[in-house]
């Protein structure tokens, strides 16, 4: 494995930002990370100067991918707008464009999202993308949570992506589906400690350097919360839409909340609320408890206006299906569990409709 010395060494023939400077004696490079034989590379620089700074950001791309023992390198120009006159604070109508571009091949890709953590939101993930496979769709999985990738345990994978041409990798593939996961290039017990650049640099790496083929739907695992990665997939791809997963106490709702509204504003169709862990039924004697409240997700989904795609209970087989990485929707097709998820694909083919929206543009980001 190419170390981050070596990458260093190789960068001293790159001018940096005032075209003179070696870039690693230049105060620029803002970070350095490794993943197996990929290198991601981050440069800050003025925003002003962004076009000026690209010739410089392609050779050092060309540099690392030139390296023995490396086999891809995304370089990223990173630069936080300074504060004064030249830069105005945003306001309630200040934009950012984007060019966000369709992923060759899928014709649909759809977020899978909740305000915090501890939700069952990568478990409603893996279900929903078995359940659309089960409507006759091409589905594969997107596993954006970086610091915490869960697909590979849920579907059971291990090993390590294929190289395929052009340097791409080949999605693992499970039940029918096609995965990509960070957790494929990284051990579980590895902590990524990552800035937001490295992070956006790795997601569009699994979106655009995946030899996904011919998709109906692409299903993206994101991160819990409204932080970058989010962003990333707003301005990088046409969403068609998103799913938002909670749970139905208040505390959970609340961020629900968030993650709603932060898609609303970058244009993003919210497809509809899941509830889960809705209830519990004591396999012994029947008996029905509400440990998290009970309906607070279609009372939230009602009051914004967005569908309510149905209740997920807390069962002992969902936990242990998707532990042992068989989901449930996969393993039991024709139990109640695997019934709730397919009706929740259902749903959202619904909502989609028979064409989907993968036309529409990329949205903007909309600062209030």
């Amino acid at each position: 494995m190419i170390t981050e010395k070596e990458i260093l060494a190789a960068l001293q023939r790159v001018p940096g930002p005032d075209g003179t400077t070696p870039l690693p004696q230049s105060g620029a490079i803002s970070g350095v990370t490794t993943v197996g034989a990929k290198v991601y590379l981050s440069i800050a620089i003025d925003p002003a100067k962004q076009m000026a700074m690209e010739p410089m950001r392609r050779t050092a791309e060309t540099v690392l991918k030139g390296l023995p023992g490396v086999a891809g390198a995304t370089v990223t120009l990173t630069a936080d707008r300074p504060a004064g006159p030249s830069a105005p604070a945003p306001g309630p109508k200040a934009q950012a464009a984007t060019k966000g571009e369709a992923i060759p091949g899928i014709k649909r890709i759809i977020a899978v999202a909740s305000g915090k953590g501890g939700v069952g939101k990568s478990t409603t993930a893996a279900n929903l993308a078995l359940g659309l496979a089960a409507q006759g769709w091409k589905v594969g999985v997107l596993d954006a949570d970086i610091y915490g990738p869960s697909m590979p345990r849920l579907f059971g994978l291990k090993g390590k992506p294929e190289p395929a041409e052009g340097k791409k990798m080949k999605p693992l593939e499970a039940y029918g589906l096609k995965i990509m996961s960070i957790g494929f290039l990284v051990s579980e017990e590895t902590a990524m400690i990552w800035r937001g650049p490295m992070v956006m640099s790795a997601l569009t790496q699994m979106m655009r350097e995946v030899v996904w083929g011919d998709l109906d739907c692409l299903v993206v695992d994101m991160p819990p919360g409204t932080g970058d990665a989010q962003l990333t997939m707003a301005q990088g791809v046409p969403l068609a839409g998103a799913v938002i997963v909670s749970t139905p106490q208040d505390l959970a709702l609340l961020d629900a909340r968030r993650g709603i509204s932060m898609f609303q504003k970058v244009a993003v169709p919210v497809l509809g609320i899941v509830e889960n862990m809705s209830y519990f039924v004591c396999p012994h004697c029947g008996g029905r408890s509400d440990i998290f409240a009970h309906g607070g997700a279609r009372h939230e989904a009602e009051k914004l206006g967005v569908p309510f795609l149905g209740e997920v209970p807390l069962h002992m087989t969902i936990r242990e299906t998707s532990d042992s990485g068989r989901p449930v929707t996969a393993v039991e097709p024709n139990g109640v569990h695997a019934g709730i998820y397919r009706e929740i694909a259902a749903q959202v083919v619904r909502a989609l409709g028979s064409e989907g929206i993968a036309g529409r543009a990329a949205p903007k980001i909309v600062i209030e």
